[in-house]
């Protein structure tokens, strides 16, 4: 039971992204291509981000006297630092992926998909690095851990493996349930940067740092004065926020299907307004302004 619960924390890791994906993609009525592109921004975002925390971050935080901290201003100030920084890597590679890649990507439907797979994408890697976790602990339970590492290492060594199969089985689910919730989480801060083109204002990517860096925040200030199940809780009514944002952007009269009016018709546009038929739509307009 133990494994199999286990096993499906990391499956459904897996599983979930890909099956928003393909409904995204029948109700849409959209390809796949960008939620690879989400996909790639998410790992983009990282080759930037991950070193930044460890070479200008985390020596920052030391000179600042707050590293380590578990509790109080100090806690606060490193979950402020940390969510910062992952609001302008992410969000600041997704416009810029949007303006000089995804070019024509110019719509809501498109912010979703395009969401859609970055999140997918962290979700994926999570879950193959949980199977691989899981591997490890297979082959380590019940071992002599004196056989796998060093003797310094081994009561710490035998502590982690007897911890990671103590757990309930529902605790060992929470993993999926963050990245379910994440995943919502993506999707609207897409659907926020998505917005910057079609209203050409960097506002909305400034909005979109903002909430990224507040549910980062959240996140890892809960975990450590919450505990796990009511930091997953505020998680998951940042995520019902995110959903909010999602359906409170969604164009007019539409309801994100196939069968939806093309965009020059929910956008009030008269067909006879333009020689030749209906104008093209604003959303698929290449913005080269912006307001602040």
């Amino acid at each position: 039971m133990d494994v199999v619960v286990r096993g499906l924390n990391a499956l459904l890791m897996v599983a979930m992204p890909l099956a928003l994906g393909v409904f995204l993609s029948k109700r849409l009525r959209l390809g796949w291509g960008l939620f690879v592109i989400g996909a790639t921004t998410f790992i983009a975002s990282q080759i930037g981000h991950i070193p930044f925390n460890q070479f200008v971050l985390s020596p920052l935080m030391l000179r600042l006297g707050i590293a380590g901290s578990k509790s109080g201003w100090p806690l606060l100030g490193i979950a402020l630092l940390l969510g910062l920084s992952a609001g302008i890597f992410e969000e600041g590679t997704r416009f810029f992926v949007l303006r000089y890649w995804a070019k024509q990507a110019r719509s809501w439907k498109d912010g979703l998909m395009f969401g859609a797979g970055h999140g997918g994408a962290e979700a994926i890697i999570l879950g193959i690095l949980m199977t691989w976790t899981l591997a490890q602990m297979i082959a380590y339970r019940g071992a002599d851990m004196s056989q796998f590492v060093a003797p310094a290492q081994v009561e710490l060594a035998t502590a982690q493996v007897a911890a990671f199969w103590s757990a309930p089985w529902y605790a060992a689910l929470l993993g999926a349930v963050e990245r379910g919730l994440a995943i919502v989480c993506q999707v609207g801060l897409a659907t926020l940067v998505m917005e910057a083109f079609l209203h050409r204002n960097l506002a909305w990517l400034a909005a979109a740092i903002a909430w990224h860096t507040l549910i980062d925040l959240a996140a890892v200030f809960g975990s450590y004065t919450l505990g796990a199940y009511a930091t997953e809780a505020l998680v998951g009514l940042m995520a019902l926020a995110s959903l909010g944002i999602v359906l409170g952007l969604r164009p007019k009269g539409t309801d994100g299907s196939a069968g939806t009016p093309p965009d020059w018709a929910v956008r009030g546009v008269p067909q006879d307004s333009m020689p030749g038929g209906p104008p093209p739509s604003p959303e698929r307009v290449e913005d080269t302004r912006f307001t602040s």
